[in-house]
């Protein structure tokens, strides 16, 4: 054999390896990821027996498997997640409402202060939000918005003002203003020209500081345990940490898991049919030319 067959076959060799190594560091990755999910989706379905039996059953048979867990949660559990719908979807909409036009201010206008008051944005949003919590409760308190959606989402919208602006500036920064003086020319105003011609431009930014604007709010926790005490206004969060069992020691795992999947479902399909648009998002900018 000569000395190019023999190179060729060790080259060969390598990139055969090189693959097997690849695909399986991707494999363990992946069920690293997903095997929690996995476990939780098979605990909502796994009968009280199988869940409670000693050794685990990770994969349980046909007749451990029931739609019981889901049934226990009632109709009414449909109510929490309109409520964490309408929270979210309210708190994204004034975030983006707010936060794409002061970005492009910050963008565009020679501002006095600006660094300053991109200091303070910045600042702002990796100030830790639990921080704010008993001030946000003696503002609460003092408005009387206890009980109120308000109580959430002005707290949720102001938390995610700060990224949001961070993000759209970037983007903004990003698109070239000769555009904006073409508009300008063809009689645009400012704010017809950002609404007909520079936030179609920047979608992709729009969907991804929403969608994190989003499952945010969907997800808080602290906020929306003590600011709302009515059990009809709770929030998806809330509403899971309130499931109990028949006795003080019995953990309704089954249930329990039975609300995480329901209440994580919608989050799975939002980001499934917004995909696209959060890689694009996401990637905006990190190659020029």
């Amino acid at each position: 054999m000569s000395v190019a067959q023999k190179s060729s076959s060790q080259n060969q060799s390598s990139i055969k390896f090189g693959q097997i190594i690849l695909w399986v560091a991707v494999t363990l990755i992946v069920l690293f990821c997903l095997a929690p999910v996995l476990w939780q989706l098979l605990t909502s379905f796994k009968t009280n027996e199988a869940i409670s039996a000693v050794p685990n059953v990770y994969f349980p048979a046909p007749n451990q498997l029931a739609f019981e867990h889901y049934l226990k949660l009632g109709w009414g559990f449909i109510w929490y997640v309109f409520n964490s719908a309408f929270v979210s979807i309210t708190s994204t909409i004034i975030c983006l409402g707010i936060g794409a036009p002061a970005a492009y201010a910050l963008a565009r206008l020679k501002l006095p202060g600006e660094n300053i008051i991109i200091a303070c944005v910045l600042i702002v949003s990796l100030f830790p939000y639990v921080l704010l919590f008993l001030g946000l409760l003696e503002v609460v308190k003092g408005l009387g918005l206890g009980n109120n959606y308000l109580a959430i989402i002005i707290p949720y919208t102001g938390i995610n003002l700060p990224l949001t602006i961070l993000v759209m500036r970037s983007f903004f920064q990003q698109l070239p203003k000769d555009l904006e003086d073409s508009a300008k020319i063809d009689g645009y105003n400012t704010i017809s020209m950002l609404w007909n011609i520079v936030l179609p431009l920047t979608i992709p930014a729009l969907v991804t500081t929403g969608i994190l604007t989003f499952i945010f709010a969907w997800n808080e926790f602290i906020f929306a345990l003590t600011f709302i005490t009515r059990s009809e206004m709770y929030t998806i969060p809330v509403a899971v940490a309130q499931i109990g069992g028949s006795s003080l020691f019995e953990i309704p795992y089954g249930q329990i898991a039975a609300a995480t999947v329901t209440g994580t479902f919608p989050l799975v399909i939002l980001v499934l049919i917004a995909q696209r648009r959060i890689v694009q998002g996401i990637t905006a900018g990190a190659v020029k030319g």
